[in-house]
């Protein structure tokens, strides 16, 4: 096998990665500095879908508008409309008397539901075509990093072993996270143990058929938009499933649980056991899968979702994307981080290359941003979030504040200031500092009514026969109202219930496992 060496540094940036975080970070550099000598370093031949196929309103901004990629999404994805949530108890023996959270009319604001492969693929040729050199498949073997020096990276492709050098290494591996794991910066978050488990399913029915809407036509008349279209959550007592079509008609579904709460059953594999499990826990989805089929090859299981990287920065290296981080798919915000590590990597780049010399002041703040930021946003989105996501009174008011605050805090930040907007990822800014104390608290609050209800046997009280149909988010000021009144919600739990957990909080089990996957419903206020 050759090995050929390269003493001199022959690229500006070499990419792990050519996916979309690898992509994204490339066409930005590009963009700003068309001179740039980029190569990217893809390990498959073709790419294979993946999670992350609903983008939220942040991200779509920087897909479109930053990255360039329009005309691909509304060409081969779909349009999302909104989000969706359906509550089951011990009362809700079908598809209408599910409690429904979700949107009256269509969204206000652009998102969609994609099939990562093809994203992926359109993003790295539009790299190419602006002049990213590609290898692949190339599989990393080494990676040596040298601070303020040149980096090399020794690789297989084509048969042979070669070794490149560039000033600057991206890792965009992905979950691989090839250099965090390499430096020992990798750490997993034990107070979050959550685990995932999905398939992608052909025969999956339609939420907007004539079949549904014959049935039972009082529910389908409820909402003016289409359900079919939005990301539907199957909600369950410290678990949440996922529902995304693709233009194609086949349907990515997906668990997501906390493992203090229960494990997902055994069975004979694992599509079976998603399958079973949901048909047999939750009318909406047995609505819906009865005559569903997992496409052979298409099922993957990750246990420790959660995990972060002590370092992502240094003088020479930077991790972008799920190799830096990745907390929770649930609100599906793993693209807004994407896009908010590759814009603030090709910065530190360009900077570096257009002769600042404060380089370490850069990368300083660059770790200490990103650190504050991931652990802020666990705080006041995540922690013990799976204690209440199941009741539908809890979720409700978590739900209209959570996207209320996010659509006028971050949303509205492109918006008003461009591109640059992407510089300040979540929570790292003076002036977000009491939005994240104020999520951050509610947030408790809500986890320890939560678990005051399980104590007291009435989680899921109203899981049947509720709908909150709201008209939708928007950056007006209006959007204030809705907030307003979350808020009067949240206080009329607080001194309905919320007192039980005032004094003497039920404590955060480090097992909240229970023998039914659905607490029960009795008659207790």
């Amino acid at each position: 096998m050759n090995t050929t060496p390269i003493n001199d540094p022959d690229y500006d940036v070499a990419i792990i990665g050519g996916a979309l975080a690898g992509a994204a970070t490339a066409l930005q550099l590009l963009e700003e500095m068309p001179a740039l000598r980029v190569l990217i370093l893809e390990r498959d031949e073709a790419f294979d879908r993946r999670v992350g196929e609903a983008t939220i309103e942040l991200s779509t901004y920087f897909l479109t508008r930053v990255l360039g990629m329009t005309a691909h999404l509304t060409r081969e994805h779909l349009t999302k409309q909104g989000l969706r949530f359906w509550f089951t108890n011990s009362r809700a023996t079908d598809l209408p008397s599910c409690s429904e959270i979700g949107g009256r009319y269509h969204a206000r604001i652009t998102s969609f539901l994609v099939d990562r492969a093809l994203l992926d693929e359109a993003t790295l040729q539009r790299a190419i075509t602006l002049g990213a050199t590609l290898k692949r498949p190339a599989k990393v073997r080494e990676i040596n990093l040298s601070s303020g020096n040149s980096q090399s990276i020794v690789f297989q492709h084509n048969g042979r072993t070669e070794e490149i050098k560039a000033r600057w290494v991206v890792d965009a591996s992905g979950i691989a996270a090839l250099v965090a794991r390499k430096n020992g910066w990798l750490q997993s978050k034990p107070e979050h143990p959550t685990t995932a488990t999905w398939a992608r399913w052909t025969g999956v029915g339609d939420w907007d058929s004539p079949e549904l809407a014959k049935r039972y036509p009082k529910w389908a008349a409820a909402t003016i938009g289409t359900r079919n279209s939005a990301t539907n959550h199957f909600m369950g007592d410290g678990w949440w499933a996922w529902f995304i079509p693709f233009r194609t008609g086949e349907v990515s579904i997906g668990i997501v649980w906390d493992e203090r709460h229960f494990d997902l059953p055994e069975g004979a594999n694992i599509a079976s056991r998603i399958r079973d499990f949901l048909m047999e826990h939750h009318p909406a989805a047995r609505e819906l899968m009865k005559d569903a089929s997992p496409i052979e090859g298409d099922v993957h299981w990750r246990r420790h979702l959660p995990y972060s990287s002590t370092t992502l920065a240094g003088d020479g290296f930077a991790l972008v994307g799920d190799a830096a981080g990745f907390l929770d798919p649930f609100y599906s915000p793993g693209l807004d981080w994407l896009g908010f590590t590759t814009a603030r990597t090709a910065q530190l780049i360009v900077a570096e290359r257009q002769g600042n010399s404060d380089v370490a002041v850069l990368v300083r703040k660059h770790n200490q941003d990103f650190t504050r930021s991931y652990q802020r946003w666990f705080d006041a989105l995540y922690r013990d979030k799976y204690d209440y996501l199941g009741d539908y009174d809890l979720l409700r008011v978590a739900f209209v504040l959570d996207l209320g605050l996010y659509y006028l805090g971050v949303v509205s930040q492109p918006y008003r200031q461009g591109e640059k907007a992407f510089l300040e990822p979540y929570f790292s800014t003076p002036p977000s500092t009491p939005f994240y104390h104020f999520m951050a608290f509610y947030a408790r609050r809500l986890a320890a009514m939560g678990r005051e209800r399980r104590r007291r046997g009435v989680f899921g009280l109203h899981n049947a026969n509720r709908q909150f149909m709201f008209g939708g988010f928007s950056l007006e000021w209006t959007m204030a109202i809705p907030i307003v009144k979350a808020l009067c919600g949240w206080v009329w739990l607080e001194l309905t219930e919320g007192w039980r957990s005032w004094f003497g909080a039920s404590p955060r089990s480090t097992s909240l496992k229970s023998a039914q996957p659905f607490a029960a419903e009795n008659s207790q206020a």
